[in-house]
């Protein structure tokens, strides 16, 4: 471990964050105090999705039929389809067999939310993508005379004939340059996505498969966006997608919010004071994580808590909100390597929007190495059928790891409680709900190595010694 800036010396967490062992602080979070003044946008994120809906359903056919599990979060202006949402499903598999592996049981119910198979662009990134792409298509319609919220405007050669001389461009380490490349490509638009080192081949190739010029750096994620922040400037026709410090992006995450509502509703699954949800999600640059968490708060209160979940050698967002320079600090000048299998999360520096805005509605924060990372992927394999690239397990053993915590007076824990429901850090859990993000589009022989890979590491999962910070 390298010297830490002197002013962070002393702060424990920040200590065994640079060590690279899995660390956990947890927080108190009042969300009344807290919450941003986006509702509005929000809800009109939300009905623009609703108004495009009759366009995905025409352009995409696999979003003409909502897959099972999905119906439930479309709302009554949706239901023949057209809506991007992924389903929500049980976990009783998974959650047993984790049970074994830690020796301990787990008290609630397991859910995993599969943005994995968010059709069109399967990640947690995609809603937010495509509503700044779409929000964009609305200013290019309008700013020519076309009617901009009829979804037959798009389609159109009129429009076509505009978006061809507009470029969209996005810095990416691979699933927002998907979700922005697809989307854009599909409406008529140019495309650049700028792509860090870390960002898989597969991915580069679906891109320019789509027609999207793809720039490839030596550097990481916030080159790549350096690059294609440059890159828009030099072009008057050209939006650049800043998922630094995008409300487009935020707002579009955020959606998935009230869907989920739906969805536990339609599952039957009460979130109240009696029973709260704890939802686990991986976090890169924190955008995404923190659109959903933003829209669950609004939706659920205090009755949800939102625990964000980075590999140990790219801790970017736990830092930033922990050492309250939020993206004027990067994991190098702790001594971490920002390089992490969980290539959607390989960021260094966190989002100078997302720290600022909702860290104080962020309920914890956990690293994970990375062998327990791909672990993961093997575990979802055996026991639910599911294959997902590593950045979506990221948060899978978390429940666990949190539920064997117990409480000293320092305010440090222990692990190796035995007694989850007693505890927990936060009191009436009875559901945890672990966001997915990543896997429908992954080549077959690539899902096949994450699979070996995850199956043979499986026992790693309980195995690093974890320290536990509760506030």
């Amino acid at each position: 471990m390298s010297a830490l800036p002197p002013d962070l010396s002393d702060d424990d967490i920040i200590r065994s964050l640079a060590t690279g062992a899995p660390t956990t602080w947890i927080r108190n979070t009042p969300a009344e105090a807290a919450l941003p003044d986006l509702g509005d946008m929000m809800d009109d994120a939300a009905a623009r999705f609703d108004r495009f809906a009759p366009w995905f359903a025409a352009t995409f056919p696999e979003t003409a039929t909502p897959a099972p599990g999905v119906s439930a979060a479309l709302p009554e202006s949706a239901r023949s389809g057209g809506l991007i949402e992924s389903p929500l499903v049980a976990a009783p598999a998974a959650h047993e067999r984790l049970d074994g592996l830690f020796g301990t049981r787990l008290a609630g119910e397991l859910w995993l939310k599969r943005d994995d198979a968010l059709p069109v662009s399967g990640s947690i990134k995609a809603r937010g993508g495509f509503h700044e792409v779409l929000e964009f298509a609305e200013a290019v319609a309008a700013d020519h005379g076309l009617d901009a919220a009829d979804p037959a405007t798009y389609p159109s050669a009129e429009f076509r004939e505009i978006a061809a001389v507009h470029r969209l461009v996005v810095g990416s380490t691979g699933n927002l340059g998907l979700s922005i490349g697809i989307l854009g490509a599909r409406l008529g638009f140019a495309a650049s996505v700028h792509m860090s080192a870390d960002a898989r081949e597969w991915k580069k190739t679906m891109l320019r498969d789509h027609g999207v010029d793809v720039i490839e750096h030596a550097g990481d994620f916030v080159e790549a966006v350096e690059a294609g922040r440059v890159s828009a400037e030099a072009d008057v026709k050209a939006h650049f997608v800043d998922d630094e410090d995008s409300v487009s992006l935020f707002v579009g995450y955020s959606v998935a919010a009230l869907r989920l509502a739906r969805q536990l509703e339609a599952a039957g699954v009460t979130v109240d004071a009696d029973h709260r949800l704890v939802v686990y999600l991986p976090c890169g640059i924190g955008g995404g994580p923190g659109g959903v968490t933003f829209g669950l708060k609004r939706v659920f209160g205090d009755n949800v808590h939102c625990v964000f979940v980075e590999p140990s050698q790219a801790p970017a967002m736990f830092l930033g909100v922990r050492s309250g320079r939020h993206s004027d600090i990067a994991v190098q000048d702790i001594g971490l390597t920002g390089a992490t299998a969980a290539d959607g999360l390989a960021v260094a520096r966190p989002s100078r929007f997302i720290g600022p805005t909702i860290g104080p509605l962020i309920s914890g924060f956990a690293s994970v190495p990375d062998d327990v990372i791909r672990a993961g992927v093997g575990v979802l394999h055996e026991t639910e059928g599911i294959d997902v690239e590593p950045s979506a397990t990221t948060g899978l053993s978390i429940p666990w790891r949190l539920g064997s915590a117990t409480r000293t007076s320092t305010g440090t824990a222990d692990a190796g409680g035995e007694n989850l429901e007693a505890s927990f850090p936060w009191p009436n859990v009875s559901t945890h709900l672990v966001w997915l993000t990543g896997g429908a589009m992954v080549p077959d022989d690539e899902r096949s190595r994450y699979v070996a890979e995850g199956t043979r590491l499986m026992p790693m999962i309980t195995s690093p010694a974890s320290a536990i910070f509760i506030d």
